[in-house]
């Protein structure tokens, strides 16, 4: 069986207390991905934080298991890593 895979895009910063405050105004996608270009850390900002296609296990770990465990189309909590603390927006799932 295929390992499953997952399309997420996230925001990147320094602080839990930015997540949050950043957290608030995504109310929905177009919102998230205009933070990720204002916002975010990472270079997927300039792709409005979209990481593309990315399998189980991939990534970090706490960021891995928030994917996982997140509703589509929602926003995360913030996720703390070795990188910083994200936000996480999964667009889709393939769980085949």
């Amino acid at each position: 069986m295929p390992p499953r895979r997952a399309h997420a895009s996230h925001i990147l910063v320094p602080s839990k207390a930015e997540a949050l405050q950043i957290r608030e105004q995504c109310t929905n996608l177009k919102a998230f991905q205009k933070m990720a270009r204002k916002k975010s850390s990472c270079p997927s900002k300039s792709n409005n934080g979209d990481l593309g296609w990315f399998r189980s296990g991939q990534m970090v770990r706490p960021f891995d298991s928030a994917v996982w465990n997140l509703p589509l189309n929602e926003v995360s909590e913030p996720v703390r890593t070795e990188f910083g603390w994200h936000l996480i927006w999964v667009h889709e799932k393939d769980e085949a």
